[in-house]
């Protein structure tokens, strides 16, 4: 038989509980999370997780996908993940930018029309290396250009891309992760956060 003594103890500990939940501050939210709500950002994201048995067989043809690597479940799910917590958060999308590449098109697609163009389409050894500078320079003035007013730029490109653009630094940048930069209005940019693909959805109210 619980006793009465038992009964308030309970009750107590109940209470103190609740006043210490009440007493913990809300998770803050970083600020540039902040900024991407009322626009002005440019998002530069890797493409999703892809098959790793699959390579691009046929890179002189991009309308023949099915000779190209592809996404997988996974690199698919993520995509719309990250979609629906640029909506529940509040994060406006104006134009969405991709390589020719179907995965990138498939990663772009969550977000709004793709617009597909060799400016960050992956080059290897089919273009020259005058090419491969001219999509380097392409990506980095993506990246200094103020979106339409109101909303933010996703691109989806590649990592040999994304290093040609911004650098070495971003060797290491994984399958789904985003590069955030504020264009300075005069055509250069800063970066503001790399963020992991797992991390929108945490970021999310």
């Amino acid at each position: 038989m619980i006793t009465i003594a038992a009964r308030f103890a309970s009750l107590f500990a109940l209470s103190a509980l609740c006043l210490l939940s009440a007493s913990l501050p809300a998770r803050a939210q970083p600020e540039w999370l902040t900024g991407l709500k009322a626009g002005g950002y440019v998002i530069v994201i890797r493409h999703g997780a892809t098959h790793q048995d699959q390579a691009d067989t046929d890179p002189l043809n991009l309308a023949n996908v099915a000779k190209q690597r592809q996404l997988n479940d996974a690199g698919r799910a993520k995509a719309q993940e990250i979609a629906a917590a640029f909506k529940k958060a509040g994060i406006p999308v104006g134009e969405v930018i991709t390589s020719q590449y179907f995965r990138a098109i498939e990663t772009g697609r969550p977000f709004g029309e793709p617009k597909p163009t060799p400016d960050v389409s992956e080059g290897g050894q089919v273009v020259t290396p005058i090419e491969n500078n001219r999509r380097a320079a392409a990506m980095r003035k993506l990246a200094g250009t103020v979106p339409a007013p109101g909303t933010n730029t996703v691109v989806v490109s590649h990592k040999p891309n994304i290093m040609d653009a911004f650098g070495k630094d971003w060797f290491d940048i994984r399958e789904g992760e985003a590069s955030i930069f504020k264009p300075d209005g005069a055509g250069g940019y800063r970066l503001v956060a790399r963020v992991q693909a797992d991390e929108w959805a945490k970021l999310a109210p």
